[in-house]
């Protein structure tokens, strides 16, 4: 596991451990409780607090301007079930069994990602905040072979918070990259000869100065997006995959590692980027309720860009 390169000083350790006991005891309990519990979130964040009520609205009516407002209401009230829904269950990997897992997780066609593996060369895994990505990180339990399995994460500012997701996602058999050691981690495994399998969510907002590229989403003709993924799978050759996940019932999703394109280098300049997004809201728009939409997504416009940013460094002017 990707180790922590801060030391926890003795206040955060006691929090720590506190936070860490009562996440794993709350993780013991059985689905059945733990989906009692998610109804209980659901009620406190949709019908008490309201939490980014509105952020979720708008971002829902700007994408589905075809959708009646009776439509976009029972979507809304389905996003915050499931809000619960996936807070409990990324509460339960703390614990959760791998055998467990393999029941609640499924993936389809992992032959793709063995066959890549076994001629060494390394995958770029595209996917978003959607349906429960928390427990992608298992995929080790459905794909075998010499490779190194990994997803990209970014540091949080509470160090308490970050140790106890670096020890959820580990479980299954993952390790954890930070962004900035990507590279290398790449570079080091393709000298001891094993390939890298990487995830990559790279549906967020991006800084202003990491901006790559503007293209339509949901409905949104100037939407800014990472361009990283892209950049990095055709530097090292990896094979560009997308997981399209949907849930099948409460508890239980279902994966398929569907194939964008084995040759990145050949690809025209963007195309991978614009394949990820056209797949990612062919997702959402089959079950759209299980997309991240409290993530205010659209909050940078292209109108600001342009005065911030200098077009010939590529940095902002001020």
């Amino acid at each position: 596991m990707e180790q922590s390169t801060y030391t926890l000083t003795f206040g955060q350790r006691i929090v720590y451990s506190l936070a860490f006991s009562l996440i794993y005891l709350i993780s013991l309990l059985p689905f059945w409780l733990l989906y009692l519990i998610s109804d209980l979130i659901y009620l406190l964040t949709y019908r008490v607090i309201g939490y980014r009520k509105a952020i979720v609205r708008k971002n829902m009516r700007d994408s589905f301007p075809e959708k009646s407002q009776e439509e976009l209401r029972q979507i809304e009230r389905q996003f915050y079930h499931w809000f619960g829904d996936y807070i409990v269950e990324t509460l339960k990997l703390f614990s959760m069994s791998k055998e467990t897992m393999h029941k609640h997780m499924v993936f389809h066609n992992a032959k793709l990602l063995e066959d890549f593996a076994d001629k060494g060369q390394g995958v770029a895994l595209y996917l978003g905040h959607y349906c429960n990505w928390e427990w992608i990180t298992s995929i080790p339990l459905w794909v075998q072979g010499n490779y190194f399995g990994s997803q990209v994460y970014h540091v949080l500012e509470s160090h308490v918070m970050d140790k106890l997701l670096l020890y959820s996602r580990h479980r299954m058999g993952t390790e954890n990259v930070k962004i900035m050691d990507v590279l290398r981690c790449i570079v080091d495994n393709q000298r001891q000869g094993r390939p890298v399998i990487m995830g990559f969510i790279a549906d967020q907002v991006p800084f202003w100065n990491n901006i790559g590229h503007w293209l339509t989403f949901l409905n949104h003709p100037q939407t800014p997006v990472l361009t990283g993924t892209e950049r990095i799978a055709r530097r090292y050759n990896m094979a560009c995959v997308y997981i399209d996940i949907r849930r099948v019932r409460r508890g239980y999703y279902e994966a398929e590692f569907q194939l964008m394109t084995p040759t990145p280098k050949q690809q025209p300049d963007l195309s991978i980027t614009e394949d990820y997004f056209q797949r990612l809201e062919q997702s959402i728009r089959r079950q759209p309720a299980y997309w991240l939409w409290t993530h205010n997504r659209w909050k940078r416009t292209r109108e600001e860009y342009d005065k911030m940013i200098d077009p010939e460094t590529g940095k902002l002017r001020f």
